[in-house]
């Protein structure tokens, strides 16, 4: 689609604006007035309004879901800054479309509020008890979820969750504010309501689970039992890729001719994969391309294994070699090679197929994505919270290649690119900016394997006992002494000639 040609000052979106719009923007054909709510959506990020958010606006073009709509909500300070630029603009979103072959606009209107941000999340609360509300759905980062390494379950050591637990009435978690919502459904008799993870985790919903059961039971046994008794928990896989918006997005939707503070770019692809278990009913998500199964989880693996381990690969050589977007990195011969050959011989033998898609034509498919180069995803964000993403997405191939007898040595270099890049300096000699919450911590063991590999792998609350894996170790010792000695392009050529 054509952009709008500029002749006046671009128009601040609103909803009484919507109709001064360039005619190539697409809008909201339904009545807003008319949405009530039936969903609360905590971390409400770029993410969810290029994929849930969307999808329920598909929905309402087509007049279904009507009472289906999103409020949003946030535990942190910078959803409150959210909260402040969508309530300005009546909570919509411009949804810019990035494809190689043009690009396109449309507002979306399935979020009606957005709650105040409040440290004792009291205004959450009360809006978890409201009967209307049947969906609470979160996008909290795969970290956020306090799962202790290893273990999977409830991590009852953090320091949020000793609170929570304390202060059962004035949680500061979002985990925390759903069982204290619950609490008062409960109370109340209003019956429970759905929790919906959108991160990208394997088995989201069983960890959701696990989280806010194991939080209620820490204060309110009988509360816990009943969460685990009536709440539904369903697994999903999501999919789109979702830049962080910036000057670049800014000046996109301006050159559509609107005023948006808080604009969203996203890829011409999206799925959602979702486990059919709703205990106080759901949109009619299959109407506008969900998948509704039974057999989320070898979707998950496929998308977890392929495109998120495969994210860790490409950002980690990226950010020492100094590019900034991932269609930078499928751009370098030695970086684009490396991807492929530890995707096709240790990562696709343990990627089942799903449907009609082969695993190999899965990898076809990511690569293109991956090569768009309209969409301008950094590698500062895709390599953000390293230490939750190799954990969740690339060591547990390695243990069961380990377990199979499979070839481990890309995966080691991968994990040996990881150490390197949280040393925090790049070859060429600049600054890499702290990228992950334990960047401290990791920064300072990294700096100790330069002249000793095997402290980085002591880090049992990432590594468990791999350090003791000879196969692993010894290749992670041997691919992190070279590129500190030849650097990450000497590495990363040694293992493609491997045979």
């Amino acid at each position: 689609m054509e952009q709008a040609s500029q002749t006046s000052d671009p128009v601040t979106l609103r909803q009484v604006t919507l109709d001064e719009l360039p005619a190539v923007v697409a809008i909201p054909s339904y009545d807003r007035t008319t949405l009530s709510p039936g969903i609360v959506h905590i971390g409400l990020g770029n993410f969810h309004r290029a994929h849930q958010a969307w999808y329920l606006h598909r929905l309402m073009q087509q007049g279904l879901a009507t009472d289906w709509a999103i409020i949003g909500a946030g535990v942190r300070d910078s959803d409150a800054k959210m909260r402040e630029r969508l309530i300005d603009q009546d909570c919509l979103t411009t949804l810019i479309e990035l494809d190689p072959d043009g690009i396109s606009a449309e507002v979306t209107g399935a979020m009606i509020d957005f709650l105040p941000v409040a440290k004792d999340n009291a205004p959450l609360i009360a809006a978890l008890a409201d009967p209307r509300i049947r969906i609470v759905s979160l996008t909290v980062t795969e970290g956020g979820y306090y799962a202790a390494a290893f273990g999977g379950h409830l991590d009852t050591d953090h320091p949020d969750i000793i609170h929570d637990a304390a202060n059962p009435g004035k949680p500061r978690t979002a985990f925390g504010a759903v069982v204290a919502g619950l609490r008062k459904r409960r109370s109340a008799g209003n019956g429970p309501f759905t929790v919906m993870s959108c991160d990208n985790l394997r088995g989201n919903g069983d960890i959701t689970r696990d989280t806010v059961v194991g939080l209620a039971q820490l204060s309110d046994p009988d509360l816990a039992d009943w969460i685990a008794a009536e709440v539904t928990f369903p697994n999903a896989m999501v999919d789109c890729i979702v830049p962080a918006t910036g000057p670049r997005e800014l000046a996109f939707v301006r050159d559509f001719g609107i005023d948006d503070t808080a604009p969203v770019t996203h890829e011409n692809f999206r799925q959602w994969v979702l486990e059919d278990r709703f205990c106080a009913g759901r949109p009619p998500l299959e109407k506008v391309g969900v998948t509704l199964t039974r057999d989320v989880h070898s979707f998950e693996i496929m998308k977890i294994r392929v495109l998120n381990a495969g994210h860790q690969i490409l950002a980690n050589a990226g950010e020492i070699l100094g590019h900034q977007t991932i269609s930078d990195c499928t751009s370098d011969p030695q970086i684009r090679a490396f991807f492929r050959k530890v995707e096709e011989t240790e990562i696709l033998p343990f990627v089942a197929p799903v449907t009609d898609t082969a695993p190999s034509e899965y990898l076809e498919l990511i690569e293109r994505r991956f090569a768009n180069p309209a969409i301008v995803d950094t590698v500062r964000r895709v390599a953000f919270d390293g230490s939750s993403r190799h954990t969740e997405f690339l060591l547990p191939i390695v243990q069961e290649a380990l377990v199979a007898g499979a070839s481990v040595e890309g995966l080691a270099l991968a994990e040996a690119l990881w150490a390197r890049m949280c040393l925090g300096t790049r070859e060429d000699g600049s600054t890499i900016v702290p990228n992950d919450p334990r960047w401290a911590d990791l920064s300072r063991v990294a700096a100790k394997a330069e002249t000793a590999p095997e402290k980085w792998l002591l880090q049992s609350q990432y590594y468990g006992e791999l350090a003791k894996e000879p196969r692993f170790a010894d290749a992670f010792d041997r691919w992190l002494r070279l590129i500190f000695s030849d650097g990450a392009k000497a590495a990363l050529s040694t293992y493609v000639d491997l045979r």
